[in-house]
């Protein structure tokens, strides 16, 4: 489970099971973990964020998303 990204006590990482899926990244921190699509941003699944945290982890991932994908790729394989 490659750790890509570690910020403001938020972990950003993949699983390695994930290939099959499209891109996407799990965030967690304190207990609770979001999944966010890479292409759209969109939350897959959030369990105990709250709005405002996702908005911040969206931005976070927004940012880093081109090192994401190419990250992911790099694994999976284009």
């Amino acid at each position: 489970m490659p750790t890509l990204l570690r910020w403001k006590g938020y972990r950003f990482f993949f699983y390695s099971a994930d290939g099959w899926e499209p891109p996407h990244v799990h965030i967690i921190k304190d207990g609770r973990e979001a999944k966010i699509w890479l292409r759209n941003l969109n939350v897959a699944v959030n369990f105990g964020f709250s709005a405002r945290d996702l908005n911040e982890i969206i931005g976070a991932v927004r940012e880093h998303r081109s090192a994401f994908l190419e990250a992911w790729n790099d694994y999976f394989g284009a």
